[in-house]
């Protein structure tokens, strides 16, 4: 499912109106029955009127909507209370025409006026701004906002169209100080999502997030800002790059199945390197997700000191002692080695010493770099970047993007004082290109990019929320999955795409409770379900 920004969006609707497919009227009265169809679809009481709703309507085509919902829910018998923040001569077009519509049936009175509490209506619909917004909100309609805080309960009685008032639509992330965005217990969005529905805040804001069909599903998505190229359009419309595209993924990409006469090393041999005594358990967690993902041969490479803990505790995988460099450089003179794991439980030191040597190694396995091995270079990300190749995969959180890429994470955490703000997509695309391989910023809203623009989000948020994955070990079995998929043959992009979905399923299969050990041995039934081998 491709993810756009509000720049696309438009696009898309003008490309729509300009080859005749469809008027900008249309797609305001499409988007006002998109809304009344979801507010009934998602509280089936209210559509037994009478009842009273409050539409808050805006100085631009949002508003327009919001005209379009008050007549609709009007003509079904509602009550309804119309309040605009702006004036009405300086209205476009259609929300003007719109505007003169819901005249011949009610008024329409200052946002200044307009009710704040859940006793005074059954449904609040907020019109005021929609992706387009590129401020802070000012004014009544910050008042408004603000005040309705006072009392929670309105948030589940609000539709937002579009996405909720004050939230940016590329990177939902308020355009504030402060968190005076509006809070909706449902919203509607058009043709397709937002990246700021699933990013930062969008999920938190936006309540429950639908979309409706507007009739643009055949229209081709034009590349923004850029002319089309000789001969390369495609209906009026030059062809996607690859750079403008974010997918949300919504399945795990579909794995070869297993050789009917193929062996272990068929499907490949994945070494995973372990820190010292009492610090293997992280390790032993990302060889397991490796070996139940998929792996034809997991091997631990473990230190003399630790050998004997390790042996105690596992029996399907491997152990090969892996003292330091040298003896991991002797290891991979094994060339049936074509995964390689580093940062579980690895310890700085050790993964300063081992790190140079896996990202170096003769005929270049795929390798992955989290916990300490990134850690361990923050006093010199350059450093570990000039190794790195396209065969690598980092996997930081927060506070390891943090110290790897210092100049990207504070630019997403300064705070956004206007649209379109920084967002992790973009944050994560440039630590791509710099680094040179593919980067996964582990959260709630994963986000998965290539050096070359290419961009995924695998959200597990909304329908798809899993907070058992706050759990020690869950980024171990992560690291697990994707360096077993790699060992199955997946290329660094979509390994990682389809390791982080199949761990937000395995959590969502096995439900509360989860640690992180309870991870890999789901996967055998989540297979079943999604039809994987």
């Amino acid at each position: 499912m491709e993810l756009l920004t509000a720049a696309q969006m438009r696009a898309t609707e003008q490309a729509a109106i300009e080859s005749g497919q469809v008027t900008g009227l249309e797609l305001m009265e499409r988007a006002g029955r998109g809304v009344v169809e979801a507010v009934f679809e998602e509280w089936p009481e209210l559509a037994r009127a009478p009842r009273k709703a409050v539409v808050l309507c805006g100085p631009g085509n949002n508003g327009g909507d919001g005209f379009v919902v008050a007549r609709l829910l009007k003509e079904w018998g509602w009550e309804v209370e119309v309040y605009l923040y702006g004036e009405p001569a300086k209205l476009p077009p259609e929300s003007k025409v719109n505007h003169e519509r819901w005249r011949e049936m009610g008024a329409v009175e200052p946002l200044s006026a307009a009710p704040k509490y859940a006793h005074e209506a059954e449904l609040y619909v907020d019109a005021l701004f929609g992706t387009g917004l590129r401020r802070a909100l000012e004014g009544e309609a910050f008042d408004w906002a603000a005040d309705r805080t006072v009392d929670l309960d309105v948030a589940a009685k609000t539709v937002a169209v579009d996405i909720p008032s004050g939230l940016c639509a590329d990177s939902g992330r308020e355009l504030a100080d402060c968190s005076e965005t509006v809070l909706a217990g449902l919203t509607v969005s058009f043709h397709a999502f937002k990246l700021g529905h699933h990013l930062e805040w969008g999920p938190f804001k936006c309540g429950k997030t639908v979309v409706k069909d507007i009739g643009l599903k055949d229209s081709p998505r034009p590349r923004v800002g850029v002319k089309p190229p000789p001969g390369g359009a495609v209906g009026g419309c030059p062809a996607v790059s690859p750079d403008d595209v974010v997918r949300l993924v919504e399945r795990p990409t579909s794995l070869t199945p297993k050789h009917t006469y193929g062996h272990k090393y068929t499907h490949g041999h994945a070494l995973i390197v372990s820190g010292g005594a009492g610090r293997t358990g992280a390790a032993r967690l990302a060889a397991r997700g490796a070996l139940r993902i998929g792996a034809g041969l997991v091997t631990l490479g473990v230190p003399g000191s630790a050998q004997q803990e390790v042996a105690c505790q596992i029996t399907a995988l491997m152990l090969r002692r892996v003292e330091d460099g040298a003896a991991l450089t002797e290891t991979l003179t094994d060339t049936r080695i074509n995964a390689l794991c580093l940062g579980p439980g690895l310890g700085l030191e050790r993964a300063r010493d081992l790190v140079p040597v896996a990202v170096r190694a003769k005929h270049a396995p795929y390798v992955v770099l989290d916990a300490d091995a990134l850690t361990a270079f923050a006093e010199a990300p350059e450093a570990l970047f000039g190794m790195l190749h396209d065969k690598c995969v980092l996997t930081p959180h927060g506070g390891e993007f943090a110290r790897l890429f210092p100049d990207i994470a504070e630019k997403l955490n300064a705070a956004a004082t206007k649209g379109p703000a920084y967002s992790k997509v973009d944050a994560v695309r440039e630590a791509a290109k710099r680094a040179g391989c593919v980067v996964l910023f582990k959260g709630a809203d994963t986000v998965i990019a290539a050096p070359d623009g290419r961009c995924s989000l695998n959200s597990a948020q909304y329908e798809r929320a899993a907070p058992w994955l706050a759990t020690a070990g869950s980024g171990d079995v992560l690291a697990g999955f994707i360096i077993g998929l790699l060992a199955r043959g997946l290329a660094p992009m979509q390994a990682a795409e389809a390791a982080a979905r199949l761990h937000v399923e395995c959590a969502r299969s096995f439900g509360p409770g989860l640690i992180a050990e309870d991870l890999p041995e789901e996967l055998p039934k989540v297979f079943g379900q999604l039809g994987l081998d």
